[in-house]
């Protein structure tokens, strides 16, 4: 698959021949949204349980009179109606890590790239400006058509100067190469990869 490459400010730069088996992937709803839910749930922390009454260390020994007191017969401090007693029917600790096979998730991206190269995905030769700043950044963005969510990923590190020039631009997101995940890609509008992430996304497929 051939794709013109351009530079940032809109200026033709040659073209780059895609890697089919990368880019030219046919989608499939079920398996992004396998991975998908796979990185979502695994974002989620741990729930935390709540101390129940066989968790909290207090003395079992009775501390008062069978009778004659006026009050309940008690004989564990920890009792959940005492302060510092266990809770009832507390929370239970909760997992929601996910596994998922290599292999699908490793279609799964290859599919979301694939998505956006026939919904006009955009390689640009590298992400150097002459001027670092965010106006200018914004109007080389304007004249591109690059509007909504913009996610650009970049080689083995993204750079600096355009890092800082994006990082005060709404619904605009950097990563690297390594970074390039399914729900990402999925969810900005526009996808932006530079030559150098072309690179590095073909040999982490084909290495």
């Amino acid at each position: 698959m051939k794709v013109k490459v351009q530079k940032i400010d809109g200026k033709a730069s040659g073209d780059i021949e895609l890697n089919d088996d990368v880019f030219g992937v046919e989608p499939r709803a079920d398996i992004l949204h396998r991975v998908v839910t796979w990185q979502l749930e695994n974002r989620r922390a741990t729930a935390r349980p709540t101390r129940e009454r066989s968790d909290v260390a207090r003395t079992g020994k009775k501390f008062g009179r069978q009778k004659g007191s006026g009050g309940a017969r008690h004989g564990d401090r920890g009792a959940p109606i005492f302060i510092g007693g266990g809770k009832a029917h507390g929370a239970r600790k909760r997992d929601f890590e996910q596994s998922l096979n290599k292999k699908i998730r490793a279609l799964g991206l290859k599919m979301a790239l694939s998505s956006k190269a026939k919904d006009g995905l955009i390689v640009v030769d590298s992400l150097e400006l002459k001027d670092a700043k965010t106006k200018a950044l914004k109007g080389h963005f304007d004249k591109n058509g690059w509007a909504g969510k913009v996610l650009i990923i970049d080689g083995e590190s993204v750079n600096d100067g355009f890092k800082k020039a994006a990082g005060n631009l709404p619904g605009v997101n950097v990563l690297p190469a390594m970074g390039a995940n399914v729900y990402d890609i999925l969810k900005h509008d526009t996808l932006v990869l530079t030559k150098d992430a072309v690179e590095k996304l073909e040999g982490r497929f084909n290495g």
